[in-house]
């Protein structure tokens, strides 16, 4: 029994783990790393069953879950493959979430069926070639052309803009005030004219990566704007605070994988006579990896409850980031210690959780950043 669970929850998470068993097995999440090939037919098995509604009012088609179903659903995708998860992720949170909570009626019944059934992608479109960690201090502009917007600029790192059908941008749309104002948030169909993406060679997240994107003179209608003009900074916020709950999820069940097969390994690999994991040094190891990811779970559901009670606070969000961040990237490279010179061979499984996990303390907010609002929030 998971503590906190309810039997309905359990029953998800069974159906869910017996399709993604079926769909995407270690064999077809290597091959869509190795070939660099988006997981596509596991993305619409999820969307045939009905998976991608999970969070979506039932008017929308959807099952109206909360955001603890949401977090039990991206960590079970995420122990398959992690960058389901992240596909997955994307859709719930710019195109599901963002637009029913931002919305106007027109943009929901327009957007929200389409990503329930699996036929809209999102991508979200924030960090720029010289506004990373300092988000706000973005330069893309959007500028208002009789009833329409010309979008000039470029994003850097829009991940999933070559597979999206649509791209939450934020904009500048004022130079009034504080960097933070000023900014708007618009829905933007990827193939509009003036659009050019390129692909962003990565260390890891290969069969989705990231991608750079240019906008030259790319007309929007004013029905683009999602939320009010000058206030979408207040959106953006908004959704990285999702975006942190959907992230940690599906990167804690990758790292419980990375734990499952080193254990499983460590029990069946013998040296000097007898297992590895019968010495001390391998079973501290463990007991580490275990603890982190213990904590980790229950830092999750304890975060999906104050959002689902709106009492999750700025702190919050920057302590599950920091510390499930940190935890993967331990654990992946804890993992493929243990497997030893097979963990640093490009045939076996722990090599990609280790270039996967190094992305989890530099993308979304670096960990560095992470600290600073933590410490922010203590009053120093």
């Amino acid at each position: 029994m998971n503590f906190g669970i309810t039997s309905d929850q359990e029953a998800m998470l069974g159906h869910v783990r017996a399709l993604l068993d079926d769909v995407c097995d270690m064999a077809y999440v290597a091959k869509c790393d190795e070939t660099r090939t988006p997981p596509r037919e596991a993305f619409d098995a999820m969307a045939r069953n009905g998976w991608l509604g999970l969070i979506a009012p039932e008017e929308y088609g959807g099952a109206g879950g909360s955001p603890t179903d949401l977090a039990l659903l991206l960590e079970e995708t995420g122990n398959h493959f992690e960058e389901l998860g992240l596909w997955l992720f994307r859709n719930f949170t710019y195109g599901c979430y963002a637009v029913l909570k931002h919305g106007t009626d027109e943009q929901k019944r327009r957007i929200v069926p389409g990503v329930v059934k699996g036929e809209l992608s999102f991508a979200f479109g924030l960090t720029e070639p010289d506004s990373g960690s300092d988000a706000a201090a973005l330069r893309t502009r959007a500028v208002a052309d009789g009833s329409d917007f010309v979008i000039n600029g470029r994003k850097q790192f829009t991940s999933g803009m070559d597979i999206a059908d649509y791209v939450l941008l934020a904009l500048r749309t004022s130079d009034q005030g504080k960097k933070q104002l000023g900014i708007s948030t618009f829905i933007v169909d990827t193939k509009l004219p003036g659009i050019e993406v390129r692909k962003i060679p990565t260390l890891g997240q290969h069969a989705i990566g990231t991608t750079e994107v240019t906008f030259n003179d790319v007309r929007v209608p004013a029905t683009a704007l999602l939320g009010q003009l000058d206030k979408g900074w207040a959106i953006c916020e908004d959704t990285l605070r999702y975006e942190r709950l959907c992230l940690s999820a599906a990167r804690i069940g990758a790292a419980r994988r990375a734990f499952e097969l080193a254990l499983d390994y460590a029990k069946t690999r013998t040296q000097f006579g007898k297992p590895i994991g019968s010495f001390q040094v391998t079973q501290h190891k463990f007991a580490d990896m275990k603890v982190m990811l213990d904590t980790s779970q229950t830092m999750i559901r304890r975060y999906a409850w104050l959002m689902e009670n709106g009492k999750a606070e700025r702190a919050d969000t920057a302590v599950i980031k920091y510390y499930i961040a940190e935890s993967y990237k331990t654990i992946s490279d804890v993992c493929l210690q243990i497997f030893g010179g097979y963990g640093y061979c490009m045939e076996y499984p722990m090599q990609r959780f280790f270039r996967d996990s190094r992305l989890a303390t530099i993308g979304g907010g670096t960990s560095e950043i992470q600290k600073n609002i933590i410490a922010a929030t203590l009053g120093l």
